[in-house]
């Protein structure tokens, strides 16, 4: 199964300055929970905005740079579709960002793990749009705001309504 997982503002906000623009920690303890023992897909500037590689996870990264070097155990590739064939075939496989790369991925996407932060953002990377048409909304779990979290947000768990091919 192919999932998206992103967190997004209500305008589908992603992130400025190839940085995030909230600090949700029970949101990070939720995408390490659901990633770890998994591939992870994501674009070159999603990688180089980790500090270091993500441990638990096989990290494939895609670039158009031919002499792209990447940590040891880390896989680089041209484009998606080498990304998703890089990955074992009876595994979940989680698209991680940014951007472009989850607007590239939703047409292959069975599943999308939405953490929607429930405020507005100034930000130059955007999550693409949920076309009501080829998602169904299965699960949404509420989170307010505390001492650790700055933002309210939901989790919601989008199903696709439509066949997918690669």
């Amino acid at each position: 199964m192919i999932i998206i997982i992103a967190a997004a503002g209500k305008n589908n906000e992603l992130g400025k300055n190839n940085g995030l623009l909230w600090h949700l920690p029970d949101d990070f303890k939720r995408f390490k929970a659901l990633t770890s023992g998994h591939c992870i897909i994501m674009g070159r500037k999603t990688f180089e905005s980790f500090s270091k590689p993500l441990p638990n996870r096989t990290h494939i990264i895609i670039t158009r740079q031919k002499d792209y070097k990447a940590p040891i155990g880390c896989i680089v590739v041209s484009n998606l579709k080498n990304a998703i064939n890089s990955c074992p075939k009876d595994q979940d496989i989680y698209i991680i960002g940014g951007g472009e790369i989850y607007k590239q991925a939703l047409p292959y996407t069975d599943k999308i793990e939405l953490t929607r932060v429930n405020d507005t953002f100034k930000a130059d990377t955007f999550f693409p749009d949920i076309k009501k048409e080829n998602w169904k909304l299965v699960s949404e779990v509420f989170h307010d705001k505390d001492e650790k979290h700055k933002y309210s947000f939901t989790y919601q768990t989008f199903e696709s309504t439509s066949q997918k091919n690669l």
